[in-house]
């Protein structure tokens, strides 16, 4: 139980804590390993325990829109409602960094949810914050010009990393942003010489 215990976002009780760890099974990912891809079948219910989680969409072209981040302690509610009603998955799940996910099979979810009131009320938490947070990705998406948005991202890398450089590259960053790299690059360049931020070698740091 040691793990879940280290981790001060999952407020719950040993006994869910203990019950999670018996039902479940942990798996370490490296940074770009992709966990889940749009279209796969959800068989198990991932809680991070370290690290972070990008989750994105994917167009026909495929260009990816960064949609949030899934950090330690939380769960992904997508996965949640997709393994409930055995439907495919909306969205690409990929690991931002080294990250150590704790799998729970989806068959075990209405269980918990009956032995456990307050998992229901965890995952109502998560739905809420997801919620919140898409809400932001479509007002940014109709209503922020670009740079404002690639401003946004930049320093939402670096409020993850808890650095203020991070390393990425400029292609990452349209990736996220779902548009191309010479806009990106334009774009940086522009915000480096108004004095917002340095470029280097696959790195920017926040002035």
């Amino acid at each position: 139980m040691e793990k879940l215990n280290n981790i001060s976002e999952f407020k719950s009780s040993p006994q869910i804590k203990e019950k999670l760890l018996a039902i479940g099974f942990s798996k370490l990912f490296h940074e770009g390993d992709v966990i889940l891809n749009e279209n796969s079948y959800i068989n198990m219910i991932p809680i991070v325990i370290k690290g972070a989680i990008r989750v994105m969409r994917t167009d026909e072209d495929g260009r990816e829109l960064l949609l949030y981040y899934i950090n330690a302690g939380e769960s992904c509610i997508m996965s949640f409602l997709g393994g409930m009603h055995h439907e495919t998955s909306k969205v690409k799940a990929v690991a931002e960094e080294e990250t150590e996910l704790l799998f729970i099979p989806v068959d075990k979810v209405w269980l918990l949810i009956r032995e456990f009131p307050e998992w229901l009320d965890y995952i109502f938490r998560l739905y809420h914050k997801r919620f919140e947070e898409l809400l932001e990705v479509v007002n940014a998406v109709a209503f922020k010009k670009m740079d404002e948005r690639l401003l946004n991202l930049i320093k939402l890398k670096a409020e993850h990393a808890q650095n203020k450089t991070i390393q990425v590259t400029h292609e990452q960053l349209a990736n996220d942003l779902g548009t191309a790299r010479v806009v990106v690059s334009r774009l940086l360049k522009q915000m480096e010489d108004e004095g917002f931020l340095k470029l280097g070698r696959n790195k920017i740091e926040l002035v």
